[in-house]
């Protein structure tokens, strides 16, 4: 049996994922011990299941919880993939369990807190501002100083590191949320349809053309640097 394609991959699992989700339709909550992070200073009060009715699995409950649900999804993802599962579960384990300690670091509160009143309400004299995203920033860091210092350590985690797979899923998850909020505001749906209709118009058919134009007669680009800077300036312009 050949092995399918990642794009195939992430669409099934982005799928099931949001089928599972809509089970909260009916009343039934599937998904209810993934765990979610909140702004903390209290390290035991920095993680909870995303829903009440797990509440008695408790943080760390909901976080291994999470991380076994992955670590199974994933895997037999990489099987499907014909990659090594059994180095892929290893190296999964190691850059999930430091993601999520860099995500709950980034949740700190004199990183995370960025209005007065949070800042009164969590009793810090002083912060970061920079949202729970500061966690992308120590990953960034982390990641940095893995890379350039620890090559060895890079590598063999190399096999869990699949960034277009993950967007991917992501994207279709995005998808599935999209869909359904656009279900609940049909007009809003129809005015974003719109607008995004009018940006691509304006953005392919008359930036693009007019900043090529402009690039290889005015200024004599070659073919190879006129189109990227007309795909830059067009993007970027609208």
């Amino acid at each position: 049996m050949n092995a399918i394609s990642e794009d195939l991959l992430s669409l099934i699992i982005g799928l099931a994922i949001v089928i599972l989700a809509l089970a909260l339709l009916a009343g039934v909550d599937l998904l209810g011990w993934v765990v979610t992070t909140g702004i903390w200073t209290d390290p035991t009060k920095a993680l909870a299941p995303i829903s009440k009715a797990y509440a008695g699995l408790g943080g760390v409950g909901a976080l291994v919880a999470t991380y076994v649900a992955l670590l199974a999804v994933m895997t037999a993802g990489a099987v499907a993939l014909r990659a090594d599962a059994g180095r892929f579960a290893l190296a999964f384990t190691a850059v999930f369990w430091i993601s999520y300690i860099c995500w709950i670091a980034g949740s700190y509160a004199n990183f995370a807190v960025n209005t007065p009143a949070d800042m009164q309400k969590f009793g810090v004299s002083w912060s970061l501002r920079l949202t729970s995203e500061g966690g992308f920033v120590i990953a960034l860091i982390l990641g940095l100083i893995v890379g350039n210092f620890f090559p060895a350590l890079a590598a063999w985690m190399h096999e869990a590191i699949r960034p277009e797979l993950y967007i991917k899923i992501a994207i279709v998850l995005l998808g599935g949320f999209l869909g359904i909020v656009s279900a609940e505001k049909l007009g809003l749906a129809t005015s974003l349809m719109f607008l995004g209709l009018a940006s691509i118009i304006v953005a392919y058919l008359i930036f693009w053309a007019v900043v090529y134009y402009v690039a290889r007669v005015w200024f004599k680009f070659s073919r190879e640097w006129a189109a990227p800077l007309a795909s830059g300036i067009s993007v970027c312009g609208v």
